[in-house]
């Protein structure tokens, strides 16, 4: 095929079935590429694509598209399917189930539909749910537990150690300028050890985590992540989703999947009530962290919201706000409570997955959040809205 047919095959796959006069036909392996695309994107010239009301059809194309095309693009085509042509019913059917590309995007649609899903379909959207889960916590697991582990280590540390738990490596670092040469030793003024902490628990971290639609994307990484936490030892960690109710998935966070079908996205929002059930979650303030991921958008009293936020602050509790957890940046949001947390010295943000672990470490030793978001560039456009510079 010289360059101009290649060229004129490329735009009749664009352009669609009109354009076969001025073009040319298809055939082998192109006529089916093409069937594909139509039956999503339709035509130009008016022709809406559809892949019929029955599950088998609808497989069939994922079938289609997983032979013509590579998984990046499969991925898309598959999220456009569940928005153009109003699939997520056929979601819900077994043999369909099997044929999907497991990712984030079908993970969140799976929950949205919750006891939709008949009960013949739900071991293959487990199993489905499963396999995203399982490469999340790949990707996640071994970072948070070595950054919140080393975190928790230093919020230990003493300057009055017992002599069998003297950090030496630590305390020879920071005496080395008291080296005397003639004795051949170090003169120790600071000496570094760590507290007695046997097997108790040191944190506790509490995680709140809005039902909305919005924010499906991060309910998929917080279970994750408080799955991870909870086989902690040293830290106590509970969980909650919240619309205008609130459940409380603690007793399910031995399996992230669990946690997932338990929760239910859409609904209205009371993030009042749900401060208020964790407040009672809180039994330590000082050694407490209160993560509310949330786009903010209040539909209970707004009044007492920032109120309990001011309460949480007072006591000594560490309060972060997340207005995404997940890779997409952050949604629409409501920019006045966003800025009277900010009065508050509470900035609201997005966080990344993969920058979770660090904010969890910095907040277990009292750091520095504003100037941390600022310095990894996560309150800026492109990963999130910069509430603290609009506001």
């Amino acid at each position: 095929m010289n360059g101009q047919d290649e060229r004129d095959r490329r735009w009749r796959l664009v352009l669609g079935a009109e354009a076969d006069e001025a073009l040319g036909g298809l055939g082998g392996a192109d006529l089916g590429m093409d069937r594909a695309l139509s039956a999503l994107y339709g035509s130009p010239g008016g022709r809406r694509g559809g892949l019929g009301r029955s599950a088998p059809s609808v497989a069939r194309w994922l079938g289609d598209i997983r032979t013509y095309f590579p998984s990046t693009v499969v991925q898309v085509m598959q999220h456009d399917a569940v928005h153009r042509l109003n699939i997520a019913a056929l979601l819900a059917e077994p043999e369909l189930l099997e044929t999907v590309e497991p990712n984030i995007e079908m993970v969140s649609t799976l929950i949205g539909l919750g006891k939709a899903i008949p009960q013949a379909s739900k071991a293959s959207a487990r199993t489905l749910v499963r396999k995203v889960v399982d490469e999340i916590e790949r990707r996640v697991a071994e970072k948070t537990r070595s950054v919140v582990g080393a975190a928790l280590d230093r919020s230990a540390r003493t300057h009055r150690p017992r002599p069998a738990d003297i950090d030496w490596n630590t305390t020879i670092a920071r005496n080395l300028r008291n080296y005397l040469p003639e004795q051949k030793t170090i003169v120790p003024e600071r000496i570094v050890g760590y507290g007695r902490r046997s097997q108790a628990v040191s944190k506790d971290i509490v995680l709140a985590v809005d039902q909305s639609g919005s924010m499906a994307h991060s309910i998929v990484y917080s279970s994750i992540f408080g799955a991870v936490l909870a086989t902690m030892r040293s830290v106590r960690t509970s969980m909650v989703v919240f619309d205008t109710e609130v459940v409380d998935l603690t007793d399910k966070l031995d399996d992230p999947v669990d946690v997932l079908f338990g929760t239910a996205l859409g609904g209205g929002t009371d993030i009042n009530r749900a401060i208020a059930y964790c407040q009672g979650l809180i039994t330590r303030p000082t050694d407490s962290i209160f993560v509310l991921i949330s786009d903010l958008y209040e539909g209970g009293v707004r009044e007492g919201m920032l109120r309990r936020v001011a309460q949480l602050t007072a006591a000594g509790v560490q309060v972060i706000v997340l207005l995404a957890l997940s890779d997409e940046g952050a949604p629409s949001f409501d920019r006045d409570i966003a800025g009277a947390l900010a009065t508050m010295g509470i900035p609201a943000f997005a966080c990344t997955p993969d920058a979770f672990p660090e904010l969890l470490a910095l907040a277990l030793n009292r750091g520095d959040i504003v100037g941390w978001a600022d310095a990894n560039e996560l309150a800026r456009r492109g990963m999130t809205e910069p509430v603290a510079e609009e506001l």
